[in-house]
């Protein structure tokens, strides 16, 4: 899992793929039905493309039914709001989940407040993250919710006395990363694009969770020595190389850990999109 400071969130994800492996073995071996994972995919973006055929491969390992449903960027509003309707009402679905981006004359959030919020795996349905917010049992959206589990697999369950900063607002990691880190006892500062004086703000963080987007962005002069960097980002370096937020070479001399791009973050995600299908399904079994 760690090896020179470098913390393999794709080691983190067998771990927890093999658990659920064997969950799913044992429903199979009682005769019962298995969690059902249905994908609904707009157009043919490279990357989402990429997403979509990994969520699909780990179904797959797992043992989970995962249909996928895919659309040209020309169908309907109406079409998809008509699909999710169906499944909401299938007893035999679990989870819904919508790639994104959708095209631009579809709605995302019209679309994503259609999922029935107990089948919404990705944690985006408003009711969700209003439960999310008051600490009640919902689905974490997944990437956040990754990182929350490499902290805790590094001794890091009870953030009290720890200053975080977040780099990035959006309300898929940005946003409920902050407030998991909270609930978790963390003071947290979430910064962006206008924040002023950003590299002072790092310089102050016990732990850095990166999530802006930009390939390289955080430099080894941010980094508190003894820092715990998260870099989420999932970019093209000037090679066309994968890479993320954080010049990670530059800062392993100063942190206590780095998670990679890639093999860092990403695996995570997907890894708690199968653990929130499963939490779905057992709530549905009342298992």
């Amino acid at each position: 899992m760690i090896e020179n400071k470098i913390v393999y969130g794709s080691e983190i994800a067998k771990e927890v793929k093999l658990n659920i492996q064997t969950s799913v073995n044992e429903l199979k071996a009682a005769g019962k039905r298995v969690p059902h994972l249905v994908v609904l995919f707009v157009g043919n973006d490279v990357g989402s493309t990429s997403y979509v055929k990994g969520k699909e491969n780990d179904c797959n390992e797992v043992g989970f039914i995962q249909t996928t449903h895919r659309y040209d960027d020309t169908v309907s509003e109406e079409e998809l709001l008509n699909k999710i309707e169906a499944l909401n009402k299938d007893p035999q679905v679990d989870g819904i989940l919508v790639q994104l981006p959708l095209p631009k004359h579809v709605n995302e959030n019209k679309v994503l407040f259609s999922i029935d919020p107990n089948k919404d795996v990705d944690g985006f349905h408003p009711f969700n993250v209003g439960k999310m917010l008051i600490q009640e049992e919902t689905f974490l959206p997944c990437t956040p919710k990754g990182v929350m589990y490499i902290l805790s697999k590094l001794g890091y369950s009870d953030l009290s006395g720890l200053k975080v900063v977040v780099i990035g607002r959006s309300n898929i990691v940005g946003k409920p990363m902050g407030q998991l880190l909270l609930n978790q006892h963390a003071t947290v500062t979430i910064c962006h694009s206008r924040t002023s004086n950003l590299a002072d703000e790092v310089r102050g963080a016990d732990i850095v969770v990166a999530a802006v987007g930009i390939p390289k962005f955080v430099q080894a002069d941010w980094i508190k020595e003894g820092a715990i960097v998260i870099d989420v980002g999932v970019n093209r370096d000037e090679n066309n190389k994968l890479c993320g937020d954080v010049d990670t070479q530059a800062c392993l001399e100063k942190v206590k850990y780095i998670t990679p791009v890639p093999k860092g973050v990403g695996p995570m995600t997907r890894a708690m999109l199968l653990e929130n299908t499963l939490q779905s399904y057992q709530k549905r079994e009342g298992l």
